[in-house]
């Protein structure tokens, strides 16, 4: 059974297993290319790797849900901060100290809003240390630019429907998972174990697409990243984006076209300006030929930090733990996606982590600038 299948799909034919063994220093030491790479090697490697089918010999572990922590433990952030770059972080943190006491806090991202709110507690809790941190790399430790992007992001996740103000936002703009669940019930985007450095995995398949281009295929793919986001463990601020080319099975008569480039463009654009540095590996497997085009069309709208986490057809065994894999690429887990099942309870485990998330931030004096380690602890583990 291949990974996260639907109950009523047919089990496909065993193929050979891979007998791929490349060192995990060596693959790493590649994955800071920005160039794609060739359509011929890489479909090569694809078929060798990560598109066999176990054999049948194996014993694998049932599962229906998300893991709810990585194999190993994390550990807590050390900041290793210059005196200069601290002096930067110290002038955000006290430009952000004023700007939450302001109640001129556009509602929305247009031109001429003429509609204020006040920071929320949500907000304010989203305003950590790691956060200003992010910002502060992304833009190079330029501080202006820093500080106008937290701003514009504040302001977006509001526009978008990411935070929900009260008799403010309208209901049918808030993104919630009642909003996004049509865009899932193929299982095309799905949270499912940690990767080698504890960052949980975000899978997407592009052969399971089920609905045509909209406004809704963009929230979806939002709403995932908050919640991959919220299955982050203490001591982790990044996720592993594990990107899968191959069809769905031709009985589930489902669509293997790519996003469009209008789709694509915004995607990128969300990606690279609202969840800077969230991007700690990225991995593509199954590429088909076409795929090589749409990496040069959409190409240019990709900034080099991106670029430089990209790692393209190897295993994913090099990079996810065998307990934490499915076993059609090699792991010992058996994935099998039953929609209401999974749907549940992956927002029930999310929301869980999100509660502990924001007692903590209560607990802690609802102050700016904490850190996401501290946040993130449950409370047994704060003793």
């Amino acid at each position: 059974m291949n990974i996260f299948r639907r109950k009523d799909e047919s089990k496909e034919a065993n193929t050979s297993k891979s007998n791929s063994t490349t060192d995990l220093a060596s693959v790493s030491s590649k994955s800071t290319t920005s160039s794609v790479p060739s359509s011929t090697a890489a479909s090569t490697t694809s078929k060798t790797t990560n598109s066999s089918t176990p054999s049948t010999s194996k014993k694998y572990i049932k599962r229906h849900t998300p893991f709810d922590k990585p194999v190993s433990p994390v550990k807590p952030p050390t900041f290793d901060l210059t005196e200069e770059q601290q002096a930067k972080y110290n002038l955000v943190f006290e430009h952000f100290k004023k700007y939450i006491e302001s109640d001129k806090i556009p509602v929305n991202d247009q031109h001429h809003c003429d509609q204020f709110h006040p920071i929320l507690l949500e907000e304010k809790a989203w305003l950590t240390k790691e956060c200003f941190l992010r910002y502060l790399r992304a833009t190079k430790w330029k501080t202006d630019q820093a500080i106008q992007r937290i701003q514009e992001t504040i302001v977006w996740r509001r526009t978008f429907g990411v935070v929900n103000i009260p008799n403010v936002t309208e209901p049918s703009k808030v993104v919630t998972p009642e909003l996004v669940e049509p865009e899932n019930l193929t299982g095309k985007n799905l949270i499912v174990g940690y990767d080698n450095d504890n960052r949980p995995c975000l899978y997407l398949r592009n052969g399971y697409q089920n609905t045509s281009p909209s406004i809704r295929q963009v929230q979806h793919l939002v709403f995932m990243l908050e919640r991959v986001i919220q299955f982050m463990p203490p001591g982790q601020d990044s996720l592993a984006l594990l990107i899968d080319f191959k069809a769905a099975p031709a009985e589930m008569k489902l669509s293997s076209k790519f996003p469009s480039l209008s789709i694509s463009k915004q995607v990128l654009h969300i990606l690279q300006n609202h969840y800077p540095e969230r991007l700690g590996r990225g991995l593509f497997t199954n590429i088909p030929w076409i795929g090589y085009t749409f990496f040069k069309v959409v190409g240019p709208f990709i900034d080099p930090y991106t670029r430089s986490k990209t790692i393209y057809d190897q295993p994913f065994g090099n990079f996810v733990p065998k307990e934490q894999l499915d076993k059609e690429f090699d792991g010992m887990i058996d994935f099998e996606y039953i929609h209401d099942v999974y749907w549940q309870e992956m927002n029930a485990m999310a929301e869980k982590k999100k509660k502990i998330y924001s007692d903590n931030f209560e607990r802690l004096g609802c102050e700016i600038g904490l850190s996401e380690y501290d946040l993130r602890l449950k409370v047994e583990e704060t003793a």
